[in-house]
Formats: structure tokens, C-alpha cells, sequence
């Protein structure tokens, strides 16, 4: 088993709106983007985010060897119990499990 930011070019986190944040995981070949595709399982990404099942939305985008997860923000942007303003520390978490 490998940790997923050591095999792919990058993972990234970032705003999408005030109320969603977007992870996506560029995979760069379509060989790596299989693999990836094919071994993170939803269920431990909801799990590690701590995220409703229910909301959580995968896309696996093979033109762009792209894995996307967008999920509502824990909190708001902005407001006063937001940690995250950027939402670029999801990042960081994902890049952490083990494939």
C-alpha cells in the first residue's frame, strides 16, 4: 500500500462557493488514474472527512485522469467557526490514505 500524495502528481482542495469545497486528486496517466480510481473507495474518504454519505458526490473524470469529490463545508465560509477559509487543508488529509 502506497499514500496517495506519494503516487500522484498532486492533490488539491480548495472553495466551490461559500457552502461546498472540491478535492480533486490529479492522477496524470491514465494508468495511475485506474488505480486510483479503482482503489479509493468512497466509504473511506467519507469517513476520513468526516462527511454526510448522503451529500458526498465522486466524479471520476478519465479524459482528465481527475478524481473529484465535492462536499458541503463543515462550516460556512467565513464565519465565525470556519478554520479552513481556503477549504485547502482537505488536502492534505486525502493525500494521507493509503492505497
Amino acid at each position: 500500500m502506497s499514500r496517495l500524495g506519494d503516487i500522484v502528481p498532486k492533490v488539491r482542495s480548495k472553495n466551490a462557493g461559500p457552502f461546498w469545497l472540491t478535492i480533486d486528486i490529479f492522477c496524470g496517466t491514465p494508468e495511475m488514474f485506474r488505480r486510483v480510481s479503482e482503489g479509493l473507495k468512497t466509504e473511506a474518504v467519507v469517513k476520513l472527512l468526516q462527511a454526510d454519505a448522503t451529500l458526498l458526490k465522486r466524479f471520476d473524470i478519465d479524459s482528465l485522469n481527475v478524481v473529484k469529490f465535492s462536499i458541503p463545508r463543515p462550516q460556512i465560509q467565513g464565519t465565525r467557526l470556519d478554520r479552513d477559509m481556503h477549504g485547502a487543508s482537505f488536502a492534505a488529509l486525502v493525500a494521507e490514505m493509503e492505497i
